[in-house]
């Protein structure tokens, strides 16, 4: 029996369709919107009730969970609590001031306490990694090269904030380093300035990245926000990333003159 516990994007429901075919696996939902209520084996849980997780797990037998999407900081001051919940839950508030991510290796500390081991999602989904080389028609010309190691020099810099995977640059300028809001948000602050496609979005694993959660992902919508952004191409690590819809991707980008590199 594999736990599954998710959290918000699309990543979740790849997971889900491979796990099915072959293992029995429970959910513990941790979304806004409750996304996998339809499931039988599905359990809708606040982030506070750690005892409800603990107990969900145990009486199904369950000693390996995975992670898989975001779990956005919750609010404190409104979340539900159980006796579990209010016992750990002055460690995660102190990681949370280190973003989504150390909320998540703090969850992983408590279940390795319970004698419940986190694996890899990786495990499942060999193919969603892409490894070295360049996806589409168009290639880096040498203004994207020099944007694509402007955004690696900004990336290293930053890893001391647990939350920065990516960066994006423009004729040689960082226009916006990531926040704990995600890569959605940080689309959604550059803005198009001409015509042809400029710039580029690199997202790369943090220093220190607990690869058993928060792999830098890009999937369909990340490609059509970039092509909003007025970007030209995106930057990912060999083997470090989750790469959803390859196909409808790599269309998409050799359609609107886009570039995907993987270093």
């Amino acid at each position: 029996m594999i736990g599954l516990i998710f959290g918000e994007t699309e990543f979740p429901k790849y997971i889900l369709k491979k796990i099915k075919k072959k293992y029995k696996y429970l959910i513990i939902d941790l979304t806004k919107k409750k996304v996998f209520k339809k499931d039988k084996n599905s359990y809708s849980v606040s982030i506070g009730q750690f005892g409800k997780i603990l107990s969900i797990l145990k009486s199904k037998n369950c000693k390996e969970v995975l992670f898989a999407g975001r779990v956005n900081k919750p609010n404190f001051k409104s979340i539900k609590l159980d006796l579990k919940g209010i016992y750990y839950m002055p460690k995660i508030l102190k990681s949370s001031k280190l973003g989504d991510a150390a909320i998540l290796k703090q969850i992983i500390k408590i279940l390795n306490k319970e004698k419940i081991k986190t694996i890899n999602s990786n495990k499942f989904t060999p193919e969603i990694s892409l490894l070295k080389g360049n996806y589409t028609k168009i290639r880096p010309n040498l203004t994207d090269k020099n944007d694509i190691i402007q955004g690696e020099k900004a990336l290293k810099k930053t890893g001391n904030f647990s939350f920065v995977q990516g960066a994006i640059c423009r004729n040689k300028k960082i226009l916006a380093l990531e926040g704990s809001g995600g890569t959605q948000r940080l689309l959604k602050r550059v803005k198009k300035i001409s015509k042809l496609p400029q710039g580029v979005l690199i997202k790369f694993p943090k220093k220190r990245q607990d690869l058993r959660v928060d792999l830098p992902t890009v999937g369909l919508e990340t490609f059509k926000q970039c092509k909003t952004a007025g970007l030209k191409g995106i930057v990912l690590k060999h083997k470090l990333n989750i790469f959803l819809d390859k196909r409808k991707c790599v269309q998409y980008a050799n359609k609107n003159k886009m570039f995907i590199l993987v270093k």
